[in-house]
C-alpha cells in the first residue's frame, strides 16, 4: 500500500534529528536511510547543519534550566577514546545536569563545569562519586564544603574481584596437590615414593594457607557488604568500628599476598568516611522520624534493621508484629516514613553509570563528539518521556518533568518544530 508523507523542510529536519537521537544513527546512516526508505536525497553537510542548528536551541534550553531542586548529584567520567566526557545526574529524577566534553579530568576542569552548574542553582546536599582525585578536588573548589560520598559499588566490586581471585588461587593449589598425590601413588608402586614426599608436603601446606586466606578474605568482605555498607544497618559510629576491624584484619593477612591485598586494604582505609557518608544521612533521617512521631530512637532503628530480613521469613514477621505492638497506632506512620527515608538515601552512583552505558550507544559510531552534539543529546535524554520504569511514578514523564514537577511540550516542539500528525480518517 502506498501512502503519502509530507517531505517538507520542517518534516525533514524533524526526521534527521529523530534518527540521530532515537535510532543512534550516524550521519551517513541517516543519509542512507532517507534514500532507501523515503526516496529523499540529502547531503552530509545538510545533516550536519540541521543538527548544529538544533543543538544551538538545545544548549539555550539546557542553560536556562533551574537546578536548585537537585538534592543529590551523581558524578562520573566516561571516555570516548582518550577523550573524557564529564557526566552528572540527579539521583531522584535522573535529570542529566552535566554532559561535557573535556581535554582533561583534573581539578580545574571539573571545577569550571560545576561552577557553571552552580550558576544555574546547583547546590546539592551531597554528591556521590568514585575515588577520582580530580573530580573530588574540583567539587571542593566549586562547591566548598558540600560532601562527596563514596560510591559503594566500586569498592564492593574491587573487594569481590580480590575474593574471587584468591579463591581461584586456592583452587589451583588444591589441583596441584591432587596431581602430586596421583604422581606419589604411581611412584610408590615403583618403590620411589620418597622422591615426591617433600614436594607433596609443601603442596599440602601451600593449599592449606591458600584455602584459609581465601576463606578469611571472603568472610571479611561478606561482613563488609552485609553489615557495614548495607543501607539497613547500625549507626555511623558502629559501622566505623566494624570497618576498622575489617581493615585491621586485612592488614594482618597482607604479608601472605601483599601485591593483591595491599591495594584493596589501602583503598578501604582511605575511603572509609566517604563510603560511610550515607550512614550519617540515614542516622539524621531516623533521628528526625523519632522526634516527629515522639517514639524511642531504638525502635526506629529496629524497624530499619528489620528491612535486612527477607519478607518471606518468619523472623521478619515476628519482628514486625513485636514492633507493631510496641508502637501501637503510630506503627504504620513510622513505617511509611522510614521506608521513604531509606528509599531517598543513596549509596552509589549507579544511575550515572547507567547513563554512561546508554551514552556508549551514541558514542561508538563517532570519532569526534563535539560539545554541540552532547548538548543536543543531553536535552533529548532529559525531555524524552520514560516508556517504562521499575518506579511507576516515572512512567510517562521525562526527567525534566520529574525534576520540576511541571509538564512540558514534546521535545521536538521545544526545539521549535511542529510535529507531524495524520489527518483524521473520513467517516
Amino acid at each position: 500500500m502506498l501512502f503519502y508523507l509530507p517531505v517538507t523542510k520542517a518534516w525533514l529536519i524533524q526526521l534527521v534529528i529523530s534518527l540521530a537521537l532515537i535510532c543512534h544513527s550516524s550521519y551517513r546512516g541517516i543519509i542512507q536511510l532517507l534514500a532507501d526508505l523515503f526516496d529523499t536525497a540529502i547531503s552530509l553537510g545538510t545533516v550536519h547543519s540541521l543538527l548544529v542548528s538544533a543543538a544551538s536551541q538545545a544548549t539555550r534550553i539546557n542553560g536556562s534550566q533551574d537546578l536548585s531542586a537537585i538534592r543529590v548529584g551523581l558524578q562520573d567520567e566516561i571516555f570516548q577514546g582518550d577523550q573524557p566526557v564529564l557526566a552528572g545526574v540527579d539521583a531522584s529524577s535522573i535529570y542529566c545536569y552535566l554532559l561535557a566534553e573535556a581535554e582533561h579530568r583534573d581539578e580545574d576542569t571539573w571545577g569550571i563545569h560545576l561552577l557553571d552548574a552552580k550558576a544555574q542553582g546547583f547546590d546539592p546536599d551531597y554528591t556521590i562519586a568514585d575515588a577520582g582525585a580530580g573530580l573530588r578536588a574540583g567539587q571542593r573548589a566549586a562547591l566548598g564544603d558540600t560532601p562527596c560520598h563514596g560510591d559503594v559499588f566500586h569498592i564492593q566490586h574491587q573487594c569481590e574481584t580480590l575474593a574471587n581471585l584468591l579463591g581461584r588461587l586456592a583452587q589451583g593449589a588444591a589441583t596441584r596437590r591432587q596431581r602430586l598425590e596421583q604422581r606419589m601413588a604411581k611412584a610408590r608402586l615403583k618403590g620411589q615414593g620418597n622422591t615426591l614426599s617433600s614436594k607433596l608436603a609443601k603442596a599440602r601446606k601451600a593449599e592449606a594457607h591458600a584455602l584459609k586466606l581465601a576463606k578469611d578474605v571472603k568472610t571479611l568482605f561478606g561482613w563488609l557488604e552485609r553489615d557495614i555498607l548495607a543501607l539497613a544497618g547500625l549507626c555511623f559510629e558502629a559501622r566505623c568500628e566494624l570497618f576498622n576491624f575489617i581493615v585491621t584484619e586485612l592488614e594482618h593477612r597482607e604479608h601472605l599476598d601483599s601485591a593483591r591485598i595491599r591495594p584493596v586494604r589501602i583503598a578501604l582505609a582511605r575511603q572509609r568516611d566517604n563510603l560511610l557518608g550515607f550512614a550519617k544521612v540515614l542516622d539524621n533521617k531516623l533521628e528526625e522520624i523519632a522526634q516527629r512521631f515522639q517514639v524511642p530512637d531504638y525502635q526506629v532503628r529496629a524497624l530499619c534493621l528489620l528491612q535486612r530480613k527477607p519478607k518471606t521469613s518468619q523472623a521478619y514477621w515476628m519482628g514486625r508484629d513485636q514492633l507493631n505492638q510496641q508502637l501501637a497506632w503510630k506503627f504504620h506512620a513510622v513505617w511509611g516514613a522510614l521506608v521513604n527515608a531509606m528509599a531517598e538515601t543513596h549509596r552509589s552512583s549507579s544511575l550515572v553509570e547507567n547513563l554512561n552505558g546508554r551514552l556508549r550507544n551514541y558514542f561508538f559510531l563517532r570519532r569526534n563528539l563535539g560539545q554541540g552534539y552532547l548538548d543536543l543529546l543531553r536535552f533529548f535524554l532529559n525531555h524524552r518521556v520514560f516508556m517504562r520504569s521499575e518506579r511507576p511514578e516515572r512512567v510517562g514523564k521525562s526527567p525534566a518533568e520529574l525534576l520540576t514537577g511541571k509538564p512540558h511540550p514534546h521535545w521536538l516542539e521545544l526545539l521549535g518544530f511542529e510535529r507531524f500528525r495524520q489527518a483524521p480518517i473520513p467517516a
